[in-house]
């Protein structure tokens, strides 16, 4: 008996166990077949994509006009560093020169028997440590002073020359570091917003990206907006501007078939013989400040907080500006973006 009963709760027991997996494997299966679908991510809304590619497209170009800044930087910085070390292989020439007059004096004086200083100073493969490390010019005698100095000057001068072009060097590569930093910023802005608009019908994507003002696209600006400018580079500027619209945005670009935000703005003044920094955080203080309410064709009007975007007004409240790489060049108005403000020119 005591057998048969541990038989019988065995049974139960493993009725029991499949019982249980039984219900474990319908509930795994029900929530797999009806709760599933419902806890998967819901598809975003063209709306959404649209604020979301809009908040990537203003990161990257906030970095680009960082890029732009290091560019120019380091752009500077070589010009600085050619033009060191042009100015040294001038000095060299001279020294060589001085050398060369000074080594022929000691030179008739060796031949005569005796080894002057100054001929030591020619022959020597340090002539920077043997200068400073005798006093060539009390020991060369009156007679050869002032060549003696003149050797002394232009060594000094090339030491400094190294110097300076040591600090540009490290500047350049230092400007380098930081765009190639920028670029990758950028880069990785971009791909996100690519990947989020393929993930939107072509209808939905033109419809998020627009089309250019074709009732105000012409060749030319019409007569009524440039003579409203406050000059004649003014109106050139806005001329140039029009004769852009539909033009592709590249991040970096300043013309003359492809641009961003201030590039297309440095490109328009430049048309005019005016010069303007290339950054939109330098280009708000290129001229003098100017209200909203004072608003003519050709001045630049400036966006969001950080001055990452910049156009140039054409009147009637719009403005042409390089949007984003989504967008050509078009004619909007400033509504459009948080307004921060106005510089004119011209």
């Amino acid at each position: 008996m005591a057998a048969h009963r541990r038989s019988r709760q065995r049974s139960a027991g493993g009725h029991t166990a499949r019982t249980a997996a039984t219900i474990a494997l319908a509930g795994a299966a029900t929530a797999t077949g009806l709760d599933g679908p419902a806890h998967a991510a819901p598809r975003p809304t063209p709306e959404q994509v649209r604020a979301d590619v809009d908040t990537l497209y203003r990161q990257a170009e906030a970095t680009t006009e960082k890029y732009n800044g290091a560019k120019e930087k380091a752009e500077s910085a070589e010009r600085r560093l050619r033009d060191l070390q042009d100015e040294s292989a001038r000095r060299k020439d001279r020294l060589n020169d001085a050398r060369s007059a000074l080594g022929s004096v000691a030179a008739a004086q060796y031949r005569s028997g005796g080894l002057h200083p100054a001929l030591q100073l020619v022959l020597s493969e340090d002539p920077d440590g043997y200068l400073d490390g005798t006093a060539l010019a009390e020991r060369a005698g009156t007679r050869h002073k002032a060549q003696v100095g003149r050797v002394r000057k232009h060594l000094r001068e090339i030491e400094q020359l190294r110097g300076a072009a040591r600090i540009e060097a490290k500047s350049l590569t230092s400007r380098r570091a930081e765009m190639k930093r920028h670029k990758e910023t950028i880069t990785g802005k971009l791909t996100a917003a690519r990947r989020l608009l393929a993930r939107l019908s072509p209808e939905q994507r033109a419809g998020l990206t627009g089309g250019i003002d074709h009732a105000s696209h012409s060749s030319a600006a019409p007569g009524s907006v440039t003579a409203r400018a406050p000059g004649p580079r003014a109106a050139e500027a806005v001329d140039y501007a029009y004769r852009k619209l539909g033009s592709p945005y590249v991040w970096g670009a300043t013309g003359p078939d492809a641009f961003d935000c201030s590039g297309l703005i440095q490109a328009a003044y430049r048309s005019a013989g005016v010069s303007l920094p290339r950054t939109t955080y330098a280009q708000i203080n290129a001229g003098r400040r100017v209200a909203r309410s004072e608003l003519l064709p050709g001045d630049l009007v400036f966006f969001y907080s950080g001055i990452s975007h910049v156009g140039i007004y054409v009147g009637d409240g719009r403005m042409i500006h390089a949007p984003n790489p989504s967008a050509p060049v078009r004619l909007t108005p400033i509504d459009e973006m948080p307004f921060a403000g106005a510089t004119r020119v011209s």
